[in-house]
Order: C-alpha cells, then sequence, then structure tokens
C-alpha cells in the first residue's frame, strides 16, 4: 500500500533532521501530529497559540536542533509580529499552514485569514511555496526543509484546502 502524503512528509522532516515540532491541534495535520507524538526522538510540543511556535523554534535552532510549526491558515495571524524575531535574527523557520477559507469552506470566519495568509507571510519576508495536489507535498515539504535549514530563511508550505477536502462539522 502506497505512503500517504503525512507518512511521506514525517519521513522527509525526519531525514531533514526536525527533532522538535510545535503545532496547534488541527484536523488537516492530525496524521502528521500522530507521527511525531509517536516519534520518541521527537519533541512533540502542543501550543496555545501559533506565535509560541515561531519563539519555540527559534529557540531549538539556538540549542542546535531544527523543528517545523504545523499550523493553520488562521493561526498566520497570530504569527507576524513574532516572525520578526525570524528575521532579524536570520534563523531558519520552517512552517507547514494547511488552508481554511477556500476549498467549500463552511465557517466564514476562516475566510478572511484564508484569502489573506499567503499576502501576509510574504509581507513578514517569509518564503511561500503553495502545494494544490496531495502528490505534490512531501517533495515541496523536503524543498522547503532544504530552503529553510540551509539558507537559514524562513520558509512556509501553504497546503491548499482542497488537499485536505471540504470540512463539514454540521452533520
Amino acid at each position: 500500500m502506497a505512503e500517504s502524503w503525512p507518512e511521506l512528509v514525517y519521513r522527509n522532516l525526519k531525514e531533514a533532521g526536525i527533532t522538535q515540532m510545535a503545532y496547534v491541534p488541527d484536523a488537516g495535520h492530525s496524521q502528521l501530529i500522530k507521527l511525531f507524538e509517536a516519534d520518541p526522538e521527537v519533541e512533540a510540543v502542543s501550543l496555545t497559540t501559533e506565535e509560541e511556535g515561531v519563539a519555540m523554534l527559534g529557540g531549538a535552532w539556538l540549542g542546535g536542533a531544527k523543528g517545523v510549526l504545523l499550523m493553520q491558515s488562521s493561526g498566520v495571524g497570530n504569527c507576524i509580529n513574532m516572525l520578526a524575531l525570524i528575521q532579524e535574527c536570520r534563523m531558519p523557520f520552517l512552517c507547514l499552514v494547511t488552508m481554511r477559507g477556500e476549498w467549500g469552506e463552511f465557517n466564514p470566519w476562516q475566510c478572511p485569514m484564508g484569502q489573506s495568509a499567503e499576502a501576509a507571510l510574504r509581507g513578514a519576508g517569509v518564503y511561500v511555496q503553495r502545494v494544490e495536489q496531495g502528490d505534490d507535498v512531501p517533495e515541496t515539504v523536503r524543498a522547503a526543509s532544504l530552503l529553510a535549514f540551509n539558507s537559514n530563511r524562513p520558509v512556509a508550505v501553504v497546503i491548499a484546502q482542497r488537499i485536505l477536502g471540504i470540512k463539514n462539522f454540521s452533520k
């Protein structure tokens, strides 16, 4: 049986040397979160807000470790001010953003940040690599991790909501 894109992403991140993973619980990342939480070599930290993850990954890098932040597009706005830390200190930063507010969204509160997440990240100096097809996620994450950790740059992989499917909590 072929591996799912979250399983391939997990393997690519492990090969990249990721030993810390920060996240705000998210259904779109649930399989990837479970894989990291089950790994005794990775410190998986559930956050109360996404900007905590920016600081955590900065501290991880200063301590010689590599990390990744998993969040939804709604959390991008919470990180903008903290991303100045990454820019000013020229730290590598890797985050995976599952999109909301686009493909068949049922929750109108997700739409404003969903429509502006990529522009907000770019405005904060983050390299954005958007993925529209599930098969492209693993290789894009691999390339993004190389860019982030080889050049000390902030990189976000934006995973289109279409890949995750339409959420419907009314049923």
